[in-house]
């Protein structure tokens, strides 16, 4: 199915060959991301991501844009809790330039002083944004109370303080550090050549020294009774980011929790869709997501709910996920969350850069891939007991996480009195 290779420097190779496609999504990983950081360099990992736009040894920031764009290629990056990736989609019998160009990006980036004032600004003014979005800053309120005091819970794009901080020694010698062979996968899908893309990856890499794998502090859960944090703020509407300790990665009930995910909220047809909004009127927007992490997850739910029925729609949310503790799933629910869980993930794989980066994520954390053939049959073999068996590992009041934003001040009690799954 792909064609894996490994470096003698420990970079890995994956690629999958797609002949009915005239693209090729090519992306560059590195086991860096915020979960690694110093609490003094918070956001560095972010801000190098920034910088390595900005020009290399070989390539102007123009010539970067305008080589990939130029064909009618897209390219990008973004940083995570566990990653840095730049990723490219192009045509295919543009590979070769695209590879060049990403690769001296991220071994040689030019880290000019110039370029890093500027892009602080950039950064800064990004970081408002953020903070002006209560709909984004409520994920960051609630990773506070999720990992208190722990890189986790803080934000990938650091503080003002810790940005503005950032030298270029620092930034310079975090990327001869952390932006090594053994610490990258090489992730490629589409019309290519498998041979020619191990060989000229290995061309540019193999001279390269090995070096130490990245390593962070596993997460620590200590919570012992429900949390909420309340940001006070005059919005139109209450954003509500509800969440719980859940699953690690490769957990063996990871599918599991994934439908029960799809259940509660992933889509229209969910219980707290038709609960919430459809039979009660009580918010606008509802849904749940999962995060996963090597060592940890969270289960969330989130909201944009009327101001003046907050307490209202969590009791509606908390009782329905009570209720995935109590009783099993009915049968037809279960059928169509299986449907729908490999259905879109099918649907993903027939795009070349939603194949890169399944494939790119799961080598650089798992150093595996499983097939769709492979998810396929674990997710059959799931049952409606191994649903409640998650709800039941997760959904705990003692770990209860609430963050707010919206006009609640007077509120508070009212709505912690209300933290008690049904």
């Amino acid at each position: 199915m792909y064609k894996r290779h490994k470096l003698e420097n420990g970079l890995k190779i994956i690629a999958k060959r797609l002949s009915n496609v005239q693209s090729v999504a090519l992306g560059i990983w590195i086991n860096i991301g915020s979960r690694y950081e110093d609490p003094a360099q918070k956001g560095i990992s972010h801000f190098l991501e920034h910088l390595l736009f900005k020009g290399s040894r070989k390539y102007s920031c123009r010539i970067i844009k305008e080589s990939i764009e130029g064909v009618g290629g897209s390219l990008n990056g973004f940083t995570s809790e566990e990653h840095t990736c730049y990723l490219v989609k192009i045509p295919h019998r543009y590979l070769p330039k695209a590879l060049d160009i990403l690769s001296d990006m991220v071994i040689n980036p030019s880290l000019s002083p110039v370029d890093m004032e500027k892009e602080k600004t950039v950064v800064l003014e990004e970081l408002k944004m953020y903070r002006d979005l209560p709909q984004s800053y409520v994920y960051e309120l609630l990773d506070g109370l999720l990992w208190p005091q722990q890189p986790l819970g803080s934000p990938i794009i650091g503080t003002v303080e810790t940005v503005n901080s950032i030298s270029r020694g620092a930034l310079r010698s975090f990327q001869s550090t952390h932006y090594t062979p053994v610490n990258m996968v090489i992730s490629a899908a589409g019309l290519l050549d498998d041979d020619l893309l191990v060989k000229k990856v290995s061309a540019i890499f193999s001279p390269i020294k090995n070096a130490k794998a990245n390593t962070f502090i596993k997460a620590q859960q200590f919570q012992n009774k429900p949390q909420l944090k309340i940001f006070n703020k005059s919005t139109e509407q209450t954003h509500m980011a509800l969440g719980f300790h859940a699953l690690e990665r490769d957990h063996s009930l990871r599918h599991a929790q994934s439908l029960l995910h799809i259940v509660l909220g992933a889509n229209m047809s969910s219980r707290l869709f038709n609960e919430v909004r459809e039979k009660r009127g009580l918010a606008y927007e509802i849904g749940t997501g999962l995060k996963r992490y090597h060592d940890t997850g969270v289960f969330l739910v989130h909201a944009g709910i009327d101001n003046h029925k907050v307490s209202d729609c969590l009791g509606v949310i908390l009782q329905e996920l009570g209720i995935t503790k109590k009783s099993l799933v009915s049968q037809d629910e279960f059928r169509r969350a299986k449907e729908f869980y490999l259905g879109q993930l099918s649907l993903a794989l027939e795009d070349t850069m939603e194949y890169m980066l399944w494939m790119g994520e799961s080598a650089a954390c798992l150093d595996k891939v499983y097939s769709l053939e492979q998810v396929i049959k674990e997710v059959d073999k799931v049952s409606l007991e191994d649903i409640r068996l998650v709800a039941r590992q997760i959904f705990k009041n003692a770990a209860l996480n609430l963050a707010l934003i919206g006009p609640l001040e007077k509120n508070q009690k009212q709505i912690y009195a209300k933290l008690n799954i049904g």
